[in-house]
Formats: structure tokens, sequence, C-alpha cells
């Protein structure tokens, strides 16, 4: 109960206060005083009118000015070249008219020079011709050799060439010929585990000739106890072939099997 009362108590001052049902006319005087004091909205919309057409109005009038100045500037530019120009014709004109002066002049002084009787070729007369005994001319002649000091010349030159000849051969014979040379490895095979190796080798170092000059020399196995003697030398080409060589250490027939030539090498 108590509850309910002070519902109905809150309910009674709202409807005591009387601004919430009046709220219209109070929106109504707050339009009335705004459009007091800025005026009528329908003044204003036109002065916003105004106001833009006035902007429009110079906006063109700036860009005419604007076209109307880049025009000018453009015949003004036009005007200074075609003076320039006129300038120009008017010296070329006078350059002529000198050349043409100068021109003039010159003829007429070549016109006068040609009329002139001084200038006239005088004839070209012929030079005295010196006269001589002939007895004299005889004489000179015979005291001048015209071809024998050609003669002592070329042989001179032919003998100074024949001398430089000659060192010339004696210096190349005195180089010593270079001489061809190979170097060789060899297999030397025996027939079986039981060969005295060292015997064999001093069968293949027995083998002598001119031209030929060995080297050193290794056991290399081959399998089975079986060893290879591999010997190195040095031969001269023209003197000692490979064929030779192989023929001579092969008639150690009782230690030597067979021979091979491993490498070869030009020295």
């Amino acid at each position: 109960m108590p509850k309910k009362s002070t519902n109905m108590s809150g309910l009674q001052c709202l409807a005591s206060e009387n601004i919430w049902f009046d709220k219209p006319l109070y929106d109504e005087a707050e339009k009335c005083f705004y459009e007091g004091a800025n005026g009528p909205p329908s003044q204003e919309s036109e002065v916003n009118a105004i106001l833009q057409d006035i902007a429009k109005s110079r906006q063109n009038i700036l860009q005419s000015l604007n076209g109307s100045s880049s025009h000018a500037g453009g015949d003004q530019e036009l005007v200074t070249r075609m003076k320039s120009m006129e300038l120009e014709n008017h010296t070329l004109h006078k350059v002529v008219a000198e050349m043409r002066a100068a021109l003039q002049t010159l003829e007429n002084r070549v016109a006068t020079l040609e009329k002139s009787p001084s200038a006239k070729a005088a004839p070209v007369q012929a030079a005295p011709v010196k006269q001589v005994q002939n007895g004299d001319d005889e004489d000179e002649d015979d005291d001048m050799d015209l071809f024998g000091s050609d003669d002592e010349d070329d042989e001179e030159a032919e003998r100074l060439k024949q001398e430089r000849l000659d060192a010339y051969a004696a210096k190349k014979s005195k180089k010593p010929a270079l001489i061809a040379k190979s170097s060789l490895l060899l297999d030397v095979k025996p027939w079986d585990d039981e060969t005295d190796m060292a015997k064999l080798e001093e069968c293949v170092r027995s083998v002598q000739m001119e031209g030929l000059l060995w080297g050193a020399s290794k056991l290399v196995p081959v399998g089975y106890g079986i060893k290879k003697l591999q010997i190195t030398c040095v031969i001269e080409d023209d003197k000692v072939g490979t064929d030779i060589l192989e023929e001579e250490i092969t008639k150690f027939e009782d230690f030597i099997q067979s021979i091979d030539v491993a490498a070869f090498n030009k020295i």
C-alpha cells in the first residue's frame, strides 16, 4: 500500500507540469526568434544565389583575360620574329650590294690593265750560247771518265757483299746443329720367376751403340712372383732406331722373353 501511494503522487506531479504538453509552442517560439535574428529563409537563399552568380561571372572574366593575354603574347612573339627576319634581310641586301661593287671594281681594273700597252708581253730572247774552242772540249772529255767511277763503285759493293756473305756462313757453321733426341721407357719381361733379374739387367745394359744412353731402372711386379725390368734410355733419332734396339736386346733369349716400348717422348 505505501508503494502504490508513492506512484500516485509522482503521476500527480507530472500532471501539474504543463511544459511537456506545451512543447510545440516552445519550438514555434524558438523558430520565430531565430528567423527574426537571421532574416527570413527566402532572402538568405536569394543572397546566396546572387553571390554564386557573381563568383561565376568573375571566373569567366578571369578566364577570358588569361586567354586574351596568351593570345597577345603569341602575337607579340610573331611580331618580334618578323622584325628579326626583316633586319637579317636588310643586312643580306647590304652585303650583296657591297660584293657587287667590289666585283665591278675588279672588272674595271682588269679591263684597264688589258688596254694599257705596257701589259703586252715582251718577246723572249734566247740566251746567248757561249762559244768555246773545239780543241779544249775534246781535251776535257778525254780527261773526264764518266763510267770509270761507276765501275769501281760496283766492284766495291760486290766485294763488300761477298765479305758479308762469307762472314755469315762462317758464323752459321760455328753454331752446333740441333740433335733430335727421344726418351724411351722399356718393359723387359723374363721367362719365369726363376730368371736372374740382375743378370737380365746386365745383359740389357751391355747393349752399347753410338747415340744410346741408358738411364734408371726398377723391377715391377707382374704376377705369380714374376717381375719385369723397367728401364729408361735416351737415343739420338738419326743414329739409333727402336727396331734396332729391340733386336739387339732380344738376342739374350736365355733371359729375355719379350720387350715392349711403354713410353716414347721427344726431347
